[in-house]
């Protein structure tokens, strides 16, 4: 933003501190009134003819736009990606195991993307693999949604888990 001495233009159209329209002025004159408020000339709208300009606290207007913008970045959620790898020939405990992880991660709000790599000839058996992966979604069913059905993608095949919004 363009403040007092910085305004180039010899004539502005003026906004009061009040958001009363001043009219057409010439800068000094601006300037002059806003010094007498301990105010600024903050030049809003530098493209019109002639140029808007306003008066107002302009340290006070950064400090609001510099906390509403901490603030929009607090209520930001960062959402990853985690990634949990599962054979074909998995046995029940160590799917149990790979549950438990990826329930934590749900749980934590964290998206899973569980895959399957297919190593040899297992891939002559993609239904096994699938059979895995839709187990993988039932058993998270309570606190997660799959986002993405079980798809193949070279060598492996995926199935993206979101957890459920509590809304």
């Amino acid at each position: 933003m363009i403040v007092n001495d910085r305004i180039r233009a010899t004539e502005l159209r003026l906004i009061g501190k009040d958001g009363e329209q001043i009219g057409v002025v010439p800068r000094n004159e601006a300037i002059r009134m806003a010094e007498e408020s301990n105010l600024d000339v903050v030049l809003v709208s530098p493209n019109a003819k002639p140029p808007v300009a306003r008066i107002m606290d302009y340290g006070k207007y950064r400090y609001e736009q510099q906390k509403k913008e901490r603030e929009t970045r607090k209520n930001q959620k960062v959402i990853n990606v985690k990634e949990i790898r599962l054979s074909p020939t998995i046995d029940d405990h160590d799917f149990d195991t790979k549950l438990r992880n990826a329930r934590k991660f749900l749980e934590k709000g964290d998206k899973v993307k569980v895959s399957i790599r297919f190593r040899g000839r297992a891939i002559t058996h993609k239904d096994i693999g699938r059979v895995v992966l839709e187990r993988m979604a039932t058993e998270t069913s309570d606190i997660a949604v799959v986002e993405s059905n079980a798809k193949m993608d070279g060598r492996s095949m995926f199935l993206m888990l979101a957890p459920k919004s509590e809304k």
